[in-house]
Formats: C-alpha cells, structure tokens, sequence
C-alpha cells in the first residue's frame, strides 16, 4: 500500500513539473520569495533590546527624538508595561530585601519604624493631644513594613490611637498595594473601591486604611491633624538634570517677543544659557570606551541609552533653573551642573498646605507633621547623582530598564524652599543626619531594651548589628548619607521636635 502512496506521488510530481507556470505567477512566486527573505533579513538584522520597556523607549525617541532624563525615568519607574515598580516583568518580583534590589531602613531592623511611630506620638502630645481627627499618610510604602511597625507602635498609646480617624497609604503600583494591605490587614481582609481608592481595616484594630494611587485624591480637610511620613520617596521621583553653556552671538534666541533678534542687537559677548541633559539609544556598536565608562563597570553590557546634551534650549530649561536663587546664582558659570525635581516640590508644596494651610486650602489653626528621610547632601545641589542599582550593586541606569532600580540625590534645601513657599503656616527644622535624629529618639536604648527580651544570642548579636548599621557615620554609611528633615506648624522656631534638638512639650 505505502509503495503504491509513493507512486502515485511521485507521478502527481511527474505531472505537475511538466505543467507550464504563467509568467505572472512565476514573477508574484519569485516577487513573494525576495520579500520572505527581505523580512527574515530585517529580523535578523533588528537591534535586540534587553526588555521589552527598552524597545518601546527607543521606538518613541525615535519618532519624538531625545526625551529630558526625566521622561526617561518616569518610564523606566512607573511605566503599565514593564515599569519597575507599576509593571514588573518577572510574577513575584520582590524589589525589596535581600533577595531583591535593596534593603530599607524598616527591614533592617524594626526599631527604625517603632522610632518613627515614637516620633508622631511626641508631636501628637506637643500639638495638645488631639481627640480626634489625626490622620496618618505614607507615601511610597514599600512592602508596608514601616507604617506596621508605627502602627504597632502607637496602638500602646491608647489616646492617640483612639484619636486617628484613617490611614492614607500613597502608592501607584497594584503590585505593592496588594503587599501593603496583605501586612498590614491580612490576606483575608475584605477590600472595597470607591472614588478615593481602596479600602479595608487595620489588623490591629477597627481603623480604616484607604490606598490611593496619588495624593491628589486623599482629601483635604482643615479640620483634620494629618502626620505624613516619606521614607525614601523622593529619591525615586524624576529629576531635570541642565548644564550652563556659552552661546554665540549667532546662536542667541529670538527675543521675548518671539521674534528674531536684529543683526544690530546682537553683540560680540557670547550669553550663557542652561541647556537640558536628554535621552537617547546608542547607536549600535557603541562600546564601553566610546561611553567613558569606569573600568569596575567594564564587565557589564553597554548601556542601551545614552545622556547627551540639547542642541538648543527645552522649555524645562528655559524656566526649572529659574525657579530658585540657587540656580540662578549658578548661571555666570560655564559647566555648572544642577538637578532639579519639579515632583519633588509638588509634593511638599502638599505637605505643607495640609498642615500650615494654603490660599487655596485655607486652615485658620495650622496642625500635623511631616518627616521626610532619604539620602543626599544637606547643602548643595546635586549633580550627577542618577545611580542604578541591581541585586544589591550599583549598575549603569541605562542599561536593562525596567529591571533596574532607578534614584537621585535628593536637594533637602529645595524641599525646605517648596514647603515655606507653599504656605506661612509652616516650619521646618533640618535636615540633620540620620544618625543624629536616630541617637537623639534613642536607637540605642531601644534596641538594648529588645536585645534583653531575647534569649539567643546570634540574634542579640543581629539586633546589634541592624541598629549600628543605622547609625554608622563612615563616608559611605546609612546615617551620614541619609538625612531627616521635619515640617511643623509655624511657631517662630520656638520649639524644636524630639529627633532635632528639641524635647516634648505636653
């Protein structure tokens, strides 16, 4: 049977070679096979991106041309697809702890969080003991591991406890919101939407706890003592990075009026004027040599994207580096390098309207607290500071986006300038070193009344471990790099928070 198939294939072969093509199907085979390979050679020859964020950032520039660092890092964080934190690539990625990308203070050790929550309690006492009224807000939450531990802290103070009306958590990625309300009101916890956000209860108690995923839609109420705290959030928000360049007479903008500057205006004076630090691929072939890249780095990939400076003025650079004296004092001087985080300042600006008040937020009795912690310089402005970081190592932030952690040095003086200039009825004290806020709300007595409760010691010895890593000054340590800085209720400097010098005024 099988030789009698074969047969006949063969003769339907035999049958169908002698069969004459028509040239016009021959052409349409021939034009269809050049087109098949014309593809398959495209493929081949198409760049390979390491994620699938890298490709659709380079396919955008391509069309939109160099994005400012900022665009770039707002993709790379918060992007739907593929975006670090709001869309991650791998199902269960942990960002968080040793088997992720970094470590926080709250996982370290858990007296950082008890200290915060301390903190909140001495300015609840010193504001007059509200009954009532007291909400807490975080933002950027992480796993939720700090505002657990200020919950579990303050549940021992039963007034204060008793006075809090809601918790607001501020977090953008569904990924952690989820994480978020599973530590803090268990898995099994019932959540309901509304316009604000999510909702469910605390584990320890009946108190609600909204998830919004801006802070635009927490409501302002002038009647509500709101205690916010932002533990390395605007680390991560986006920055403008400009640079002062020397511009020829030839190459001046046109004038205010929009129209060109006349031969006789110009002078022979070259003007100086920010250009905007932008994004774009590197070409393909670029090598680490071409990059400058240091030679510890040499062992990486070469990173897919590239800084580079703008040809001509973007409209960030024609207004960001006005908005400060500090910026514009930096003008005169060709090179001068500046970061600048416009969100950064939105949301200080919010800090302070909700607790000193604002024109457009009106509060005849201004009353609550901010405590901002993170890392940067206490009293400069930072420059190049953009880092990646990757399983625990610092790593190119142009490479691999989406997988890569993303942060900046944060301007604390630019912070302090955004919260007084948003209201009059705030304050603020620092930033002052984490070590000295830490030792000054008493880290080491805490971590030694909790040593004492333990029996074993390799975990009296963790205990220890944890506390000083906090608190260590060397060049590169947790408390000399990461500052604190407090907002408060205008009091003409007369009284200081617990943490900055000051003590609890009951």
């Amino acid at each position: 049977m099988r030789s009698t198939l074969l047969r006949a294939a063969h003769a339907g072969l035999k049958c169908t070679s002698r069969r004459p093509v028509p040239r016009a199907l021959r052409c349409a085979h021939q034009s269809s096979r050049s087109f098949s390979l014309t593809n398959a050679r495209r493929e081949e020859d198409e760049r390979k991106w390491s994620t699938p964020l890298a490709k659709q950032l380079a396919d955008a520039i391509n069309i939109t041309g160099p994005v400012p660092l900022a665009s770039y890092m707002r993709m790379c964080l918060t992007a739907d697809v593929g975006g670090y934190y709001t869309g991650a690539i791998e199902s269960g990625r942990d960002q968080f702890g040793q088997k992720g990308d970094f470590i926080t203070s709250p996982e370290i050790s858990q007296v950082f969080g008890e200290l915060i929550g301390i903190w909140f309690v001495a300015e609840w006492m010193s504001q007059g003991r509200p009954r009532s009224g007291v909400e807490l807000m975080e933002v950027g939450p992480g796993r939720g591991t700090l505002m657990d531990d200020i919950l579990r802290t303050i549940r021992n103070f039963k007034d204060m406890a008793s006075a809090i009306d809601r918790v607001y958590m501020v977090e953008a990625s569904k990924e952690l919101r989820v994480a978020q309300k599973n530590l803090l009101c268990g898995p099994d916890a019932d959540t309901r939407e509304s316009k604000c956000g999510w909702h469910s209860t605390c584990k320890y108690s009946d108190l609600p706890i909204v998830w919004t995923d801006s802070i635009r839609t927490v409501p302002h109420s002038a009647s509500k003592t709101p205690f916010i705290v932002a533990h390395e959030f605007f680390d991560a928000l986006p920055i403008h990075a400009f640079q002062v360049v020397s511009v020829p007479p030839n190459q001046q903008p046109v004038t205010t009026s929009g129209s060109p500057r006349s031969a006789s205006s110009n002078t022979c004076t070259p003007t100086r004027q920010w250009r905007e630090m932008v994004v774009s691929p590197t070409p393909e072939g670029t090598t680490h040599a071409d990059l400058g890249t240091p030679k510890s780095r040499q062992d990486e990939p070469v990173p897919e994207f590239q800084l580079t400076l703008s040809p001509s003025q973007t409209r960030h650079a024609m207004y960001l580096p006005e908005s400060s004296a500090r910026y514009r004092a930096l003008r005169s001087t060709v090179d001068s390098l500046i970061e600048v985080c416009p969100d950064a300042s939105l949301y200080m600006s919010d800090f302070a309207s909700r607790i000193g008040g604002s024109t457009k937020h009106p509060k005849a009795t201004p009353s609550g607290a901010a405590l901002i912690l993170d890392y940067g310089a206490a009293d400069t402005i930072p420059v190049n500071s953009l880092r990646g970081i990757k399983a625990h190592k610092q790593v190119s932030p142009f490479a691999d986006p989406g997988r890569v952690d993303l942060s900046a040095d944060v301007d604390f003086l630019a912070l302090v300038e955004a919260a007084t200039r948003a209201s009059e009825g705030v304050e603020c004290h620092g930033p002052v070193e984490q070590a000295h806020f830490l030792e000054n709300m008493g880290i080491a007595q805490r971590a030694d009344m909790l040593a004492k409760k333990v029996g074993d010691e390799d975990k009296k010895k963790e205990i220890e471990k944890a506390w000083k890593r906090l608190v260590d000054r060397g060049p590169s340590g947790m408390g000399k790099v990461y500052k604190a800085l407090a907002i408060l209720p205008e009091n003409g400097g007369k009284r200081r928070p617990v943490g900055f010098g000051g003590d609890v005024s009951a």
